[in-house]
């Protein structure tokens, strides 16, 4: 396997391999730079109504938009002096409601980069999801769109 040059994709596939190997709650690497308090900025499109939302997601916590709860496990941002690039490692679930209880349904589980959306994306047929951003979070609350 040859050396990889790229440090913004070095520290992609370190995170994966990572999270490949390591148990749900454990952190990123120390290569990751990633701090507790980093949400990963994302935008919702529901298709049937034709709204856009955009919402924050942190870390290792289940954000809410429509029927779908969306767990961000990584987010990694470029330093400004490189090139712009944005990758958030996310896992996607749809809630479907069976009668007396809800279940939950795995619909997506891998990386997102915010410059391709459709390298890796969300296939359904009423919503799509989008990796914007990864910023650093002043605010204690998480917001999260209405429930459609």
């Amino acid at each position: 396997m040859r050396p990889v040059r790229n440090t913004f994709l070095a520290t992609v596939l370190a995170v994966a391999q990572t999270h490949a190997q390591a148990q749900p709650q454990t952190q990123a690497p120390s290569t990751a730079r990633t701090p507790t308090h980093v949400v990963a900025v994302l935008q919702g499109l529901d298709k049937i109504t034709a709204r856009v939302s955009r919402f924050d997601a942190p870390i290792d916590q289940p954000v809410r938009f429509g029927t779908l709860l969306i767990t961000v496990r990584a987010c990694i941002k470029r330093p400004p002096e490189e090139p712009p690039e944005t990758a958030a490692f996310l896992e996607i679930d749809e809630v479907r409601a069976d009668g007396n209880s809800a279940a939950t349904k795995r619909v997506f589980s891998g990386w997102m980069f915010a410059s391709s959306p459709a390298i890796s994306a969300l296939e359904d047929p009423v919503y799509d999801v989008n990796v914007l951003d990864c910023k650093t979070d002043t605010a204690a609350p998480p917001s999260s769109p209405a429930t459609k």
